[in-house]
């Protein structure tokens, strides 16, 4: 049985932002070839909706779409009432989101987080935004807990996410929340777009070119990502780049927003996942080819990430696939 996910839409919207929630998961399929997701377009008032472009489009439903959503997409408006709205919410546009019900998940691309973080939504959270309007954002809602420098976030039923494209890695990442990575893989292959980056990467902020011939980290990554079964130390993956541990660790950061190890431990996580999903591994085996070393310390990582034992993660979606 399929979900509805609803997209928001207003005056000033990216036809590119809207048409990319609807080619993701409209995309997800079961394995018997059903699809996931009833995707549906709405506006506060339904009628013609002005874009960025040099079209309009004519949007059929109103407020009401909202009304039994699963997950609501909430894309950028380009037009000077978002990033303009100092704190506040128009009045239709506030009752359009009291109609979501309380346990859906709402999501935001680009600057559509200043409607969410305008609505109070965001107090207390993690967000993100387009770094181009992060210092502005800050100041208008200092009890959000901003953080411009990654693609998306996830706190739980609120999501947000940076620029245009980030809105990709964002439906996948839900995608793949609900359905597992096989699913949320299948959508990229579809799309042909890359099936995972995570959320902590760096946003594609302009920053000083480098000199030539310096290193970046990227052989490495890819090294990495095939010896992940192995010990991966820092000594050892600075080495490889011909560069200091503290060169490395920097530039790593800078490149990819988080740490050496922190990123390892997230690509570990996600290979067992997919080992969880597709095979029929024994866990110790799927810890051991993964780098944990033990079904203990897979446990505590899936646990800590995810919320639940590899064992119970594997029921949910190899039954989800046998079903």
């Amino acid at each position: 049985m399929s979900t509805r996910v609803a997209v928001l839409v207003r005056d000033g919207v990216m036809p590119m932002e809207l048409g990319l929630v609807h080619q993701l998961f409209g995309s997800a399929r079961s394995p018997s070839g059903e699809p996931l997701y009833e995707v549906v377009t709405c506006a506060v008032v339904p009628g013609v909706i002005r874009t960025d472009a040099d079209f309009p489009i004519h949007v059929e439903r109103g407020p009401e779409a909202l009304d039994d959503a699963r997950t609501v997409v909430l894309p950028a408006s380009h037009e000077p009432d978002e990033t303009e709205l100092e704190g506040r919410l128009p009045v239709d546009l506030a009752a359009a989101l009291a109609r979501i019900p309380g346990d859906a998940r709402i999501a935001s691309i680009c600057t559509g987080a200043f409607v969410l973080a305008a609505a109070g939504m965001l107090d207390g959270r993690r967000a993100t935004t387009h770094w181009k309007s992060s210092e502005h954002f800050r100041r208008l809602f200092p009890q959000v807990d901003l953080d411009p420098d990654v693609l998306y976030t996830d706190d739980g039923n609120v999501l947000t996410s940076a620029g245009e494209a980030s809105g990709i890695d964002l439906c996948l990442h839900l995608i793949r929340r609900d359905h597992g990575a096989a699913v949320a893989n299948d959508v990229a292959r579809t799309t042909v777009v890359p099936p995972h980056r995570e959320g902590g990467q760096a946003q594609y902020i302009r920053r000083p070119v480098p000199e030539p011939r310096v290193s970046t980290t990227g052989r490495v990554r890819e090294w990495a990502l095939e010896n992940l079964g192995r010990p991966l130390v820092l000594r050892e993956l600075a080495a490889r780049e011909a560069l200091s541990v503290r060169t490395f660790t920097r530039r790593f950061r800078e490149e990819v927003g988080i740490s050496p190890l922190q990123w390892i431990a997230q690509q570990r996580v996600e290979r067992a996942r997919q080992l969880l999903e597709e095979t029929d591994l024994p866990v110790e085996t799927i810890a051991s080819e993964c780098g944990f070393g033990t079904s203990a310390s897979l446990r505590q990582h899936l646990q800590c990430e995810l919320g639940v034992s590899p064992s119970a993660y594997r029921a949910t979606f190899r039954g989800s696939a046998g079903r």
